[in-house]
């Protein structure tokens, strides 16, 4: 039986639950586990708790009377996101190596001026900083020196002149770029300008590749090429599949209805409601095609009617206010269909009650700015602040209700632009044969 098949829920509680440290009940787990230094008994505890914006992990930590081998790690336990993620941080003053990261075994950290990599599943999952990704990778290279020396002093000195520029960057004497890339979309590098943007912090989602997907143990969708039920029966029909609560993993029900929005298009609404911990959660897919030019939405903000106006934000659409100097990129959130101030609500949450500026790791400047921050939206929700709400969606698939349709909104505008290069890019675009594909497919053959 494995380690984790060994613990029990506390007192009938969940398996993981959330790192304070005021639960009493709170304590980890030990298990007497094998040392390989000296193939005698250790000990390993294991806390199973939760982290906001990182799910459920597992940190253990092992220790050996014998020998004094001790070693840590971090283990996500959560499930792998809907698409991977890419950190890009140039890195050009001394406090940008304190900020903190989250890594896991999948992602491969990369600092492209040292030509350095990090490969996937070479190093266990780790919360830790820059600096301290980089002492690792040094303590890594260093392990082995000695025995390099006596076989291969050339290979062994060019590895030690290496291991001399590693350690000069952390004095910053010069910028370099960070970049971490896991496919799983669990890793997470701190913004410690939140909420406003970071200029030096660069968040990209995209869609995984097949070999990437067979790298994590997912298996392709096989698609139907007779579908049973026609478009017409998946308007009229709910439809429901079993999935897993993304709070407490207890089994649980999703719907699914195709909808179609007036003067919009359709879309696809999923809904899923766990009866074991009550946590709700709705998600919103675009039933067509992208559009063939992005959209871009503006409403002026003067009234608190203007907040039960319905609000279609999907994946691939970013979020702005001006007024607060905010920006929520594409992938944020997810898909979502709900009102102005229900995103509101969301996108407060989501900067309140960021891990990072909650926990040992807050310094009293950062939490005062996060609170100002939740003050002004919830003046923008009582119509105490006026301010401009932007919907930026390359995709054309994002839709804001206009109150006065099929009549001109006054305090509403919408733009239709030409995506640039790079959203393309984003979308997937650029590399999509869409015209003469079956000629070419004939000719390979």
């Amino acid at each position: 039986m494995s380690a984790i098949g060994q613990l029990e829920p506390v007192r009938g509680g969940p398996l993981f639950r959330p790192l304070s440290a005021e639960d009493e009940e709170q304590q980890p787990d030990e298990i007497e586990s094998l040392c390989m230094s000296c193939y005698r008994n250790g000990v390993t505890r294991l806390l199973l708790t939760k982290i906001p914006f990182f799910k459920e992990i597992i940190v253990s930590s092992f220790t050996c009377g014998s020998c004094a081998c001790s070693n840590t790690e971090i283990q996500s336990v959560g499930r792998i996101q809907e698409q991977g993620v890419c950190y890009t941080l140039v890195v050009t003053a001394r406090q940008d190596m304190n900020r903190e990261v989250v890594k896991t075994d999948c992602a491969t950290a990369r600092i492209p001026e040292l030509d350095f990599e990090i490969p996937a599943f070479s190093q266990k999952g780790a919360l830790t900083t820059i600096e301290g990704i980089i002492d690792r990778a040094v303590a890594g290279l260093e392990q082995d020196q000695p025995v390099r020396r006596a076989a291969d002093k050339d290979v062994a000195g060019k590895i030690e002149e290496f291991i001399g520029k590693l350690k000069q960057l952390k004095e910053v004497d010069s910028s370099f770029t960070f970049i971490i890339d896991d496919p799983s979309g669990n890793s997470f590098v701190e913004n410690p300008c939140a909420p406003q943007k970071d200029d030096a912090l660069v968040v990209t989602h995209y869609r995984r590749t097949a070999q990437q997907d067979a790298m994590l143990g997912l298996e392709a969708e096989e698609t139907d090429e007779n579908p049973a039920d026609s478009v017409e029966d998946l308007r009229n029909e709910v439809l429901q599949f079993n999935t897993n609560c993304p709070e407490c993993n207890a089994p649980a029900n999703t719907n699914m209805k195709l909808v179609q929005i007036p003067h919009f298009k359709e879309v696809i609404i999923m809904a899923t409601n766990c009866e074991a911990c009550g946590h709700r959660t709705n998600e919103v897919k675009s039933g067509g095609a992208i559009e063939p030019l992005g959209t871009r939405i503006t409403l002026r903000v003067t009234d608190p009617s203007d907040m039960t106006r319905d609000v279609l934000k999907s994946e691939t659409c970013s979020v702005e206010i001006p007024e607060l100097e905010f920006e929520l990129g594409m992938g944020a959130l997810g898909g979502k269909f709900t009102t102005l101030e229900g995103l509101l609500k969301d996108i407060r949450d989501l900067i309140v009650k960021n891990p990072f500026t909650l926990g040992d790791s807050s310094t009293p400047s950062r939490v005062e700015k996060l609170q100002e921050f939740g003050r002004k939206v919830y003046q923008i929700m009582e119509g105490h602040m006026e301010a401009h709400f932007i919907l930026d969606d390359p995709a054309g698939n994002s839709y804001l209700q206009n109150v006065y349709a099929p009549e001109e909104d006054p305090e509403l505008k919408v733009e239709h632009y030409e995506r640039t290069f790079a959203q393309n890019e984003d979308l997937g675009l650029n590399d999509m044969r869409t015209e003469g594909y079956e000629t070419g497919l004939t000719s390979e053959r």
